[in-house]
């Protein structure tokens, strides 16, 4: 398979599902969380480009481990989500920056899909098609969750266990935006396309279908703009997700 077509593959689905996330994320006001979980990749990142091995690889068990630390303090202090994501993702980029090659920085910073293997691929599209189940089969707790956690707690929720979970989805798709969209921009991934649609629907399922709608668009189109200008995919993705943005604001009613 080209390395084109590849791209498209993966760049499409994370970018489709990291936009349904981001309509439940957007709901909690917790949208900008991918960026600091972003950024905490970026030790792994750092490892990945010294030592040879794709650097969805070396963001996983990074930001896995900011996922896990950040549930647990926020079990133990009760200090808001998006306050202790701020703690562990400054940490993260001070141990990064110890190490990482700056000559490689591009590649940690906006991300490069244009290097993805057949393997990469394949693993991409497998992770995300069970992100998005995942999110299907949990997304009406979720949203009660985020209305109240007590009325959740009282209808017999296990609001800890779906929390870690939810927290888990959001670094898995993290971990695979940051070979897309670069540990700088991930939160961007998440965010706008959710915005967008939130600006044109009207019900639930506008919302939602519009996001992953936007989020497959937005991805597709700035990965054949980068092929055909030479410019990195992951800001043009951006790119896109911006112009998409402004125009919704324009219809909205």
């Amino acid at each position: 398979m080209s390395s084109l077509l590849l791209s498209l593959t993966v760049g499409t689905f994370v970018g489709g599902v990291a936009a349904y996330l981001g309509t439940l994320m957007l709901s909690r006001k917790m949208a900008l969380v991918a960026g600091p979980l972003g950024h905490l990749t970026l030790p792994g990142i750092a490892l990945a480009l010294v030592y040879g091995f794709d650097i969805s690889l070396g963001a996983f068990p990074f930001v896995i481990l900011g996922i896990v630390l950040i549930w647990l303090f926020e079990l133990k202090t009760k200090l808001p989500m998006e306050a202790l994501t701020a703690v562990i993702f400054a940490s993260g980029v001070a141990i990064a920056f110890l190490f990482l090659p700056i000559g490689q920085a591009e590649a940690a910073l906006v991300g490069d899909i244009s290097t993805v293997s057949l393997l990469d691929s394949i693993i991409s599209v497998v992770l995300m098609a069970l992100v998005f189940l995942t999110i299907m089969k949990i997304y009406p707790t979720m949203t009660l969750v985020n209305v109240s956690e007590d009325l959740a707690k009282s209808q017999g929720i296990n609001v800890k266990k779906y929390n870690f979970l939810y927290l888990l989805l959001i670094a898995i798709v993290v971990a695979l935006g940051v070979k897309v969209v670069g540990s700088l921009l991930t939160a961007a991934l998440v965010a706008i396309p959710a915005c967008s649609t939130r600006n044109l629907s009207r019900n639930m399922i506008q919302y939602v279908f519009g996001a992953i709608v936007f989020g497959v668009v937005s991805s597709f189109s700035g990965i054949l703009l980068s092929e055909f200008s030479g410019f990195p995919a992951g800001p043009l993705i951006i790119l896109v997700n911006a112009v998409i943005f402004l125009t919704s604001t324009t219809l909205k009613r």
